[in-house]
């Protein structure tokens, strides 16, 4: 039986103002024995940098006071620390004694779970999944309210809502939950997306609390799941309070006039790129709401680094997925993955690298050989796979069915895996929060049986968009809120819940019940968790592979035809091995 964990203290949320002069102190607590000993403590409030620090404890500390006085840093030597709580003291010739209490607490236990390819991953955009509190849907400190008549506006969603609905996820046969951002996003509209973040240690109120959070990870882990926090490192909010009054200016990017990323992020492998275009590419904006931050900055690298360690801990997190991973830059990066994996060596880090072709994806991948030619220094484990997304959308259109697309693009989409160090670390999906709905593009349900069978036959770690199970659709040519909808019973007075088996529609029922048996049935099969491969060259589009390994092996079909058509099974051989009989899975 899983122990019961007491939540650590949470009185030192961000936003909340500390005192007239004290305004923030991060990260609000830390702990003992952690791998990197030193800790930067970030304190702000007017003129801070003009007061003297001095600490009730012995711990050895210096002083770093930045071009804004409104901050001081206090970089702390925990090296040998018992946990302990110390009183900060702010001394000023001609103002009152600032005070403040800091807690190191006892080191934890937790090391993350990490995910892999025995996993199946459900991403959730949680403000559209389910409105478990309706009482925060609007919060006073935040700018924007709800409005659920607009795709683009806040519709309620929350961590309790997800809480909620885990028995439906566990049923569906997930293992794995992706939440994109939940941080605190105070833009004054779309702000549901939580991408343009302006708090990184507050979760958005209109989510819920930092102990919401933990409470999910907790009841996650009693069922066996995992959690996976959607981490932004290439960008802020304007609205971020560290760049409303920045403690150097240096730690955002600046131009003359606005300039975008050209988003080429295929030109860090390019031997005749020009300086001027690698520098709009990380150093350009992603869009004008949101600041693209200097990595290279040592105080902001410092900040990002404890900051993420902070989640992980406190949050017992495992694994993260990184936003715009090319868009940073690379060897602050490395930096980053490096110090979060010294910490915590079992965690998994994917980075979202949107490029087409799988040199341009295995090279940000750790040691893959693309990495070794080029020099390109990462420590990344998994990377998500755009080009095979690409391939089996693009084969699987009825119009495109010809020895050049079809199956065949599959086919030779998985010849290119001798470029990753580890295929099996590939983050695989048909559909995301940015991309079209798979079931508006193939509304068949033949075909999203067949999309979903190699999605989660083929090596890598599957990944599904909430709603995909019940036939969900929308229409990204109408706005990105139109492939974000609300999943039907996720608010108290929807006219139908399809969380709840008797309430789905017949066709939902179609898709729920396919998928999870899918799913399922995955879940007990090492064989395509860790197994090898073995295919063969696709025949007027069909396709067949082996997931083998020394005790099983499992034939996929994959007929992308629109007749039936019969096998030679003397053409398999080698995959068929020393079988005498088979079964249907």
């Amino acid at each position: 039986m899983r122990r019961q964990k007491t939540l650590l203290p949470l009185l030192l949320l961000m936003g909340v103002v500390l005192n007239a002069q004290i305004k923030r102190v991060e990260p609000p607590f830390w702990w003992a024995n952690s791998a990197e000993p030193q800790l930067s403590l970030l304190l702000y409030g007017e003129q801070l940098g003009t007061y003297t620090p001095k600490l009730s404890t012995a711990i050895p500390f210096t002083t770093e006071v930045p071009s804004n006085t409104n901050y001081v840093f206090l970089h702390l030597d925990l090296k040998g620390i018992q946990p302990q709580q110390f009183t900060i003291q702010l001394k000023h010739p001609s103002r009152k004694t600032l005070t403040y209490d800091y807690t190191i607490h006892a080191p934890t236990a937790h090391q993350p779970k990490g995910f892999d390819s025995s996993d199946v991953v459900y991403l959730i955009m949680p403000d559209r999944f389910a409105n478990g509190n309706p009482e925060n849907d609007a919060h006073p400190s935040m700018r924007e309210k709800p409005n659920r008549e607009d795709q683009d506006g806040r519709h309620g969603g929350d961590l309790q809502g997800v809480m909620e609905h885990l028995d439906y996820l566990d049923a569906l046969g997930v293992t794995t939950l992706w939440l994109t951002p939940v941080c605190a996003d105070n833009d004054a509209q779309v702000s549901y997306h939580t991408y343009a973040q302006s708090d990184l240690y507050q979760i958005d109120p209109r989510y819920g609390t930092n102990a919401d959070y933990r409470l999910l990870a907790d009841a996650l882990h009693q069922r066996g799941m995992k959690l996976i926090k959607d981490y932004v490192t290439n960008h802020w909010a304007q609205h971020h309070w560290m760049v409303l009054d920045p403690p150097e200016p240096e730690i955002v990017h600046h131009f003359e006039k606005y300039t975008e990323t050209n988003h080429r992020k295929e030109i860090y492998s390019d031997p005749y790129r020009a300086d001027t275009d690698l520098k709009q590419m990380e150093s350009g904006w992603f869009v004008p709401s949101m600041v693209d931050l200097n990595q290279r900055h040592r105080l902001l690298q410092t900040y990002l680094i404890q900051n993420a360690l902070w989640w992980i801990t406190y949050a017992e997190l495992d694994g993260l997925r990184v936003d715009t991973y090319p868009y940073n830059d690379p060897l602050a990066m490395q930096a980053w993955v490096n110090a979060l994996q010294k910490q915590y060596p079992t965690l998994t880090i994917v980075g979202e690298s949107w490029v087409d072709t799988p040199v341009d994806v295995a090279y940000w991948q750790a040691n893959s050989p693309v990495a070794k030619i080029t020099q390109h220094q990462t420590s990344l484990p998994a990377v998500m796979d755009f080009p095979l997304k690409n391939a089996l959308l693009t084969g699987f259109q009825q119009n495109n069915r010809t020895w050049q697309g079809g199956v065949d693009l599959l086919y030779r989409t998985l010849q290119k895996d001798f470029l990753y160090a580890d295929p099996h670390q590939l983050l695989l999906f048909l559909e995301n929060h940015d991309t079209e709905r798979i079931n508006a593009l193939f509304p068949d349900i033949r075909d999203y049986q067949r999309l979903l069978k190699v999605l989660c036959t083929i090596r890598g770690i599957p990944q599904l968009y909430y709603g995909t199970e019940i036939g969900m659709q929308g229409d990204k040519s109408k706005g990105d809120g139109d492939i974000r909808r609300d999943f039907p019973g996720g608010w108290p007075h929807d006219s139908q819940n399809a969380f709840v088996a008797s309430q789905r529609t017949a066709t939902q029922k179609m898709y729920f019940d396919f998928t999870q048996q899918l799913l399922q049935w995955r879940k007990k099969q090492p064989v395509i968790h860790h197994g090898k491969t073995l295919h063969y060259v696709p025949n007027n589009d069909l396709y067949v592979y082996f997931r083998y390994n020394a005790t099983r092996r499992i034939m996929v079909v994959v007929n992308n035809h629109k007749n039936a058509q019969t096998l030679e099974w003397s053409n398999f051989d080698q995959g068929v091995g020393n079988a005498r009989h088979a079964t249907e899975a």
